[in-house]
């Protein structure tokens, strides 16, 4: 006879407790137990001897040689940023999980993605379980795709979701989101752990048994990664995140897991009244409003996946006026801001224990390359100098902890980039020079510590203009 218990499911690795715990004793995260209700039954006895293996395996392992070679079908999107996320294209029969903030743009690029397949021949089916279909038609209208062949469905009972899947048999099956659609099965609501992982487990059957190739969009915690438990990224083929800043019209795709692709591949496209258009020169438009003659300013250059990227770092520092200096960052790890500022006071003896920094990455972007370090340490001794860098320089390179600068990877391409937008001189770490492809008409000054930049700056305002 079933019957109802209570029991705590992490929220983080699915692992289940039968009390409440601050932390998670198999992940170790902090408040991410959450109390659920579920239906438990008598356990059938001897259930061991009930389900004998059987001697006669459906079939028999083979060795690599005897397995065929099978080059996967893709299907092509309008959005070249988005076939190079996917690498190369939507893989067929695949699964595939977009995270990202709420209103951040999800389901516009769903549609878009949907209306702009090249072919414009495969059936597609929209299954919006936020929103009913008039609002969708809506959002359709305004982009511009109210003739594309997309099939609207609003439902949030998986099980009717994949009646009509199996019948109709789309090319495309889109389901927004994970977290409003439910197993009746399932006694707890729709957007627990238990129905998110449940649910994903019966898509993935669909998608793999019926070739139907799947994207599902889910929301992201208050840290960025995906609600949900952690199998829930195990469970798909390719892991999507959609970034952006909500007072910026930047929107960021990033391949988090790919299994028919790089996961070292961004696409960037900007959000307008029209949808998302895609841009192939990032580099030129997050540097189109930088300022000559502003102090702590400064160009850098950085990696995301194979395509370099130059970006605005901003510095200011100020007299701390209130007790404890602050350590603000917007697109930069605050730790390691903390770090660096540590390497310029105890380097070259600037007194940061005393001031107030700000940094600042323009254009709302979000940046974890390493080879940043050396444009954030030009940008924060330049504010703190009231120094001006000139428009045409730019600054590449790690710094260690004894203000050594140390090599980057994929300086080739860093440079190259810099050349293409005109820039006249980069600075660059001296280990990264010696088998680097120097562009012609380019300055590279190479450098070893952070001293030699500081020096450096010193001459410039010394006698050479800036």
């Amino acid at each position: 006879m079933a019957r109802l218990t209570t029991q705590f499911i992490c929220q983080s690795c699915g692992s289940v407790s039968p009390k409440w715990m601050g932390k998670c004793s198999d992940c170790g995260e902090w408040n991410t137990l959450i109390e659920e209700v579920v239906e438990t039954g008598k356990k059938k006895v001897d259930s061991i001897h009930q389900n004998r293996i059987s001697a006669t395996p459906a079939q028999k392992p083979s060795t690599l040689a005897e397995i065929p070679r099978k080059e996967g079908e893709r299907m092509q999107t309008a959005f070249a940023e988005f076939n190079r996320v996917m690498g190369g294209g939507i893989m067929k029969g695949s699964l595939i999980l977009l995270g990202g903030d709420p209103g951040i743009g999800k389901s516009t690029l769903m549609m878009q993605v949907a209306g702009f397949l090249e072919s414009g021949k495969e059936t597609i089916l929209y299954v919006s379980a936020e929103e009913s279909v008039h609002q969708v038609r809506g959002r359709a209208e305004r982009l511009g795709l109210e003739k594309a062949p997309v099939l609207l469905l609003a439902e949030t009972n998986l099980n009717e979701i994949l009646v009509h899947a199996r019948n109709i048999r789309p090319a495309l099956l889109i389901i927004d989101s994970i977290q409003t659609v439910y197993l009746p099965d399932i006694s707890s609501a729709p957007g627990s752990v238990s129905q998110v992982r449940e649910c994903t487990s019966a898509i993935m059957t669909l998608a793999k048994s019926e070739h139907i190739t799947t994207f599902i969009t889910g929301h992201v915690t208050k840290d960025g990664s995906i609600a949900g438990p952690r199998v829930l990224e195990h469970l798909v083929d390719t892991v999507l995140q959609f970034e952006g800043d909500r007072n910026h019209h930047f929107r960021i795709l990033r391949s988090l897991k790919n299994r028919f692709g790089s996961t070292n591949e961004i696409g960037v496209f900007d959000m307008n009244s029209r949808g998302l258009k895609e841009i192939l020169n990032p580099s030129e438009i997050f540097l189109s409003e930088f300022s000559q003659g502003i102090t702590g300013s400064v160009i850098s250059v950085t990696m995301e996946g194979t395509r370099p990227i130059l970006l605005e770092l901003q510095a200011l520092v100020t007299n701390c006026n209130y007790g404890f200096p602050q350590r603000n960052t917007n697109g930069f790890d605050q730790r390691r801001m903390t770090m660096l500022l540590a390497v310029l006071e105890k380097r070259l003896g600037v007194p940061m224990g005393t001031q107030d920094v700000f940094l600042n990455v323009a254009s709302g972007l979000k940046i974890d390359d390493p080879a940043a370090d050396l444009g954030v340490c030009t940008a924060i001794l330049a504010s703190f100098r009231e120094w001006s860098v000139a428009r045409d320089v730019v600054f590449i390179g790690e710094i260690g902890l004894g203000g050594e600068i140390r090599s980057v990877s994929a300086i080739d391409q860093r440079l190259s980039e810099c050349a293409k937008l005109g820039f006249k001189r980069i600075v660059a770490p001296k280990s990264s020079l010696k088998e680097a492809d120097l562009p012609a008409g380019i300055e590279v000054i190479a450098v070893t510590h952070i001293q030699d930049v500081f020096r450096q700056m010193e001459d410039w305002l010394a006698g050479i203009s800036m």
